[in-house]
């Protein structure tokens, strides 16, 4: 199995509503073998648009998923900080460890969404032009695939970190 679809399957299988909101890899990969044929047939401009569409549709799918994860992520985080900092006790603190610790775990799967997706977009960008036949230089939409609110995980990893800074003050020190 391929690394990409290792990760995924792990993704789908913990979080199974998530399935749908990757990249539709193989939709892509028929597109690009239409441009092949669209050459032989010199209707390579109709093709490359067909793919160009269908990547942006997914980009936008993507984004708009990784997005509303990350708000929803920003209300949660905010949540269970002040939870954390009003406490009643000790089942309460329990409580609040094993929601931080699930949460945490969430947002490691949405960082492996992000990869997994990235991963799939050059792929099939380098699929795309091995098909076209392009020269070295990179497609007119390669910049913009760069610049993808999923490929921009600072806000991700901060939330992540400030989880991990909440564990280990709520955490009891390890006595000798």
């Amino acid at each position: 199995m391929h690394h990409g679809k290792k990760h995924r399957a792990e993704v789908a299988k913990s979080l199974p509503e998530w399935e749908r909101m990757f990249i539709a890899y193989k939709e892509l990969k028929k597109q690009v073998k239409l441009i092949r044929a669209g050459i032989d047939q010199g209707n390579l401009e109709a093709e490359d648009m067909g793919f160009t569409l269908l990547l942006d549709r997914e980009l936008n799918k993507i984004n708009t998923f990784y997005i509303d994860k990350e708000e929803d992520y920003i209300i949660r985080f905010r949540e269970l900080e002040i939870m954390a900092q009003n406490l009643n006790g000790r089942e309460e603190m329990l409580e609040v460890l094993k929601d931080i610790l699930s949460f945490h775990a969430e947002m490691v799967m949405l960082l492996h969404y992000s990869v997994i997706n990235f991963t799939g977009l050059m792929k099939i960008v380098k699929k795309h032009k091995k098909h076209r036949g392009a020269s070295d230089e990179s497609p007119p939409y390669m910049p913009r695939v760069l610049q993808q609110p999923f490929f921009s995980t600072d806000l991700l990893y901060n939330l992540i970190k400030g989880c991990e800074a909440i564990l280990i003050r709520l955490s009891p020190p390890n006595d000798p």
